[in-house]
């Protein structure tokens, strides 16, 4: 199993959206790349604490490759928009891939230059080492499999599209 982190606004829909993608075997939400140990919700929407919402994402190479996560991932994802997604605006909300080997950043790093050379426009997704990760309290885990009707700036059905 690998792991990668994606912060892409909401951390409910990128939850929800990733646990339909075959080769995906676990999701969790927290907070990353932020300033204190352990923050709570609140204290990540102060905007003081410099977290981001993501998900931490464990999957299975044999099944899913990263470079197939990064097109999911930016069929959801504004990368244009500087701390905003949807309706949510905020650092928080902001959008980033976060790492935990050199192997990853560089396939990371290929995948963002071939779409920037695609745009015009500048790309502000994050590409760092993940700082740090702190599970989300109890009630954000899985939200949107226990509110179905809960907010989301996020297409689900986007999951099922190839690439």
């Amino acid at each position: 199993m690998k792991t990668i982190y994606l912060a892409g606004g909401c951390f409910w829909g990128v939850q929800a959206y990733f646990d339909l993608i075959k080769g995906v075997t676990k999701t969790k939400v927290g907070y990353c790349q932020g300033e204190i140990q352990n923050p709570t919700y609140e204290q990540v929407c102060s905007g003081k604490t410099n977290h981001a919402e993501a998900i931490l994402l464990e999957y299975d190479k044999n099944q899913v490759t990263l470079e197939k996560i990064l097109e999911k991932y930016f069929k959801i994802i504004n990368p244009y928009s500087l701390n905003k997604q949807g309706n949510d605006v905020g650092t928080q909300y902001r959008v980033g891939i976060y790492w935990d080997n050199e192997e990853d950043f560089k396939i990371i790093q290929q995948f963002l230059e071939k779409k920037q050379s695609e745009s015009e426009e500048k790309i502000v997704v994050e590409n760092e080492k993940i700082k740090n990760f702190f599970d989300a309290e109890a009630y954000h885990q899985n939200y949107l499999e226990k509110n179905p009707f809960g907010y989301c700036h996020i297409d689900l059905s986007l999951a099922y599209e190839d690439d």
